[in-house]
């Protein structure tokens, strides 16, 4: 499945939410977990909705990833999502796989529901055990609504080290129906998803079974949240998952219907926002940086660059420093694994081009560096090879990003 290019009508909810489609619900408490902010959440459907999900590729995939996985393996359908932040419950064995199912089983208990439609995420300290009285504690207090303020709740309860909450939401017709679509989603540092620790959330009131729902996620994470990176580590707990209740009353979206390309592209910008939303708030970070490759051999390999760029320690640092340092651009270029001629390449900083043909153009760097100073960057390079085309998404790197993890767990 290529990027999404059709130009569908899609109108951006500026004060929706995870709970904007119909029948969803959410809530967040603080449970003793962290200090004293929101620290335990929910999102509840009235219903039980059609499911898809995306794991990290780790080999230490953490508890809650493998509750969640035999959850789906029921009927893929899910009702419930809780999530956790402090503690990732990764790496913590038996012991920690055991308090994973048991948090799903109060939740359960809770909201009267079978066990099998809960779906737990966890995010926080690698190796340590979950506060079992304070999960069990919290949870009798988590009581899902449909209102702008308990999805507030939620999105604060689930973040870590994230400076801001981050969420979008979307709305379309299909079928003559409105189609609501919105997400939450959290991440700051250890952000390389392959799939950070990166959490995302997406609900939709849209008709669509779980094959054709998995099928679209699958695709369109990697032309998203894949494309991410803060500081190139994977985590043990990142997660994507969408529900899908069906309550907008549009018949099932397939391949085959007329309108799929509607879904794809709703699906599509809201995981590219909330992608761009973690690239911006890495830990420590003071811009967001976007690279653009052009003219590659295919979609893949033009991806592949983007992220190598976008990656570079020494690229990062220097937007960091306003630095129109464009060798260590042609540098990441020039070690990723893809086709290239390097006597065709341009490279571009925003509006202004500073290689053409592999040769310096005829540019200010006073303007470019004035241009860096900047919260957003764009970096466009154009290899001139075939239609290859792909985006990735990150951030700069400061000084305070070594602040941050150096006293991490103190």
């Amino acid at each position: 499945m290529n990027a999404i290019k059709e130009t569908v009508h899609i109108q951006t909810l500026t004060q929706g939410s995870i709970i904007s489609p119909k029948g969803f619900s959410a809530a967040g408490v603080h449970a003793g977990l962290r200090h004293s902010k929101n620290d335990l959440g929910v999102i509840f459907s009235e219903v039980p909705a059609e499911s898809a999900a995306v794991y990290t590729t780790s080999h230490f995939q953490a508890a809650p990833i493998k509750v969640t996985q035999d959850s789906l393996s029921v009927e893929n359908k899910l009702q419930a999502i809780l999530v956790n932040s402090a503690c990732a419950n990764a790496c913590t064995g038996k012991q920690g796989l055991a308090d994973a199912y048991q948090t799903r089983a109060w939740l359960a208990e809770h909201l009267n529901i079978p066990e099998h439609l809960i779906a737990v995420s966890s995010t926080g300290v690698i190796g340590e055990y979950l506060k079992m009285d304070k999960i069990k504690a919290g949870i009798s207090n988590l009581h899902p609504v449909p209102e702008a303020a308990a999805a507030e709740q939620f999105e604060s309860a689930i973040l870590t080290t994230d400076l801001a909450t981050k969420k979008w939401a979307v709305q379309a017709t299909i079928d003559g129906k409105t189609v609501t679509m919105g997400g939450a989603a959290k991440g700051s540092g250890m952000i390389n998803p392959n799939m950070a620790t990166m959490l995302a959330y997406v609900t939709t009131d849209a008709a669509i079974s779980s094959v054709h729902l998995q099928t679209a996620l699958s695709a369109i994470t990697d032309q998203t949240f894949n494309q991410i990176t803060v500081d190139g580590d994977t985590s043990t707990n990142d997660t994507v998952v969408v529900m899908a209740n069906g309550l907008a009353g549009n018949a099932p979206l397939s391949p085959d219907h007329p309108e799929w390309t509607v879904f794809l592209s709703m699906l599509h910008q809201v995981s590219e926002q909330l992608a761009k939303k973690i690239a911006r708030d890495g830990e420590g970070a003071t811009k967001l940086v976007e690279v653009e490759v052009l003219g590659a051999a295919s979609d893949e390999e033009a991806k592949k660059a983007a992220k190598e760029v976008v990656g570079s320690n020494l690229v990062k640092t220097a937007v960091y420093g306003a630095d129109a340092n464009w060798g260590r651009i042609i540098s990441a270029v020039g070690y990723s694994d893809i086709e290239v001629n390097p006597d065709t390449i341009d490279i571009s900083i925003g509006d202004h081009l500073i290689l053409s043909q592999s040769e310096v153009a005829d540019y200010s760097e006073e303007e470019v560096i004035a241009y860096l100073k900047g919260e957003e960057i764009k970096i466009t390079v154009n290899l001139h090879l075939g239609a290859g085309h792909g985006f990735a998404w990150g951030c700069d790197l400061s000084y305070d990003y070594i602040k941050i993890n150096a006293s991490y767990r103190t």
